[in-house]
């Protein structure tokens, strides 16, 4: 086991960490901006992992219907988990919200793609594909609900997963997948180099997103919020993700990849909607970068028992 946790922790923890250590670096001395990055990243990287990983994917159609029954089941668990916390704990609001963000959304896109890739490599990445586009639909839409209910319009909430374009990658994957067409191999082979520039690039901004957060203000009456939002999402996410996949009988490389999926760090985004809706975005952003650091000493252990 021992032999496990330090294999996969040089041969997959380490090449993740160096371009998150460059964007890290990069964050802190360069002030690297990473604005028009993340819309690299959200307009053009991830379109195009999509759409080629889907196109060449190879999935059934019981692991499309297993994995969004895995989605929707955690994720109203661990919803259950947090807002009983946040009562025993007696928060305000915001953190209530801010703590529900926490425990349910997780970097699945610019960190647990890469990391599927690298430790289980082409098949585990096919296997990840439907999980990731459901979990975009979710954060924009149920995520919208979780960081302020008062504000909540399902119009609007319809309308940001539309102006996403990695559903339209995703449905024109489909597309082309339903009536057997081709791509043609140039167009292909540019697809395909645009989509292996996605593990490094988002990693890099992942690294100088965690520098941001981290320089936020501590405000000690959060506390309490801190360290449940922490165990939530550390320890008792893959509880609850493996006796998910076990009640719903699911094994083999989904069994796997969806556990590690649904147990990675806080995802980025989520405080982007707690700074939208005030869902204490010192809280969230403190998380993000606390469980991503606990994630490279955690996730090993993780993988390594999956193997």
């Amino acid at each position: 086991m021992l032999q496990t946790v330090i294999s996969t922790l040089f041969q997959v923890i380490v090449p993740l960490s160096i371009p998150v250590i460059a964007g890290a670096l990069l964050g802190y001395y360069r002030k690297l901006d990473t604005g028009p990055l993340s819309i690299l990243y959200l307009y053009f990287l991830t379109p195009a992992i999509i759409l080629e990983t889907l196109y060449t994917a190879r999935i059934s159609t019981e692991d499309v219907y297993a994995t969004i029954s895995f989605s929707l089941l955690n994720l109203a668990l661990l919803w259950a988990v947090a807002t009983v916390l946040a009562k025993l704990l007696k928060l305000r609001s915001p953190e209530a919200a801010g703590l529900t963000l926490i425990s349910t959304f997780t970097n699945s896109v610019n960190y647990g793609l890469p990391l599927v890739l690298l430790a289980f490599g082409r098949a585990g990445l096919d296997t990840a594909s439907v999980y990731v586009i459901g979990q975009m639909i979710i954060v924009n839409t149920v995520g919208v609900y979780f960081a302020a209910r008062s504000e909540f319009s399902v119009k609007n909430a319809l309308r940001s997963v539309f102006k996403l374009p990695a559903i339209y990658a995703a449905l024109v994957a489909m597309l082309l997948r339903v009536f057997d067409l081709v791509i043609p191999e140039g167009i292909h082979t540019g697809i395909a180099m645009v989509a292996g520039a996605y593990p490094p690039v988002v990693l890099a901004i992942l690294g100088a997103q965690m520098v941001k957060v981290g320089q936020s203000e501590w405000n000690r009456g959060m506390q309490s919020a801190f360290w449940a939002g922490m165990s939530v999402r550390m320890l008792l996410s893959p509880i609850i993700a493996c006796l998910v996949l076990y009640v719903l009988q699911i094994d083999g490389t989904l069994f796997t990849v969806l556990l590690i999926l649904a147990s990675m760090p806080v995802a980025v985004n989520a405080v982007v909607l707690a700074e939208r809706f005030n869902a204490s975005p010192k809280l969230v952003s403190k998380c993000i970068l606390w469980t991503t650091l606990a994630s490279f000493i955690i996730l090993p252990f993780l993988v390594a028992g999956t193997q």
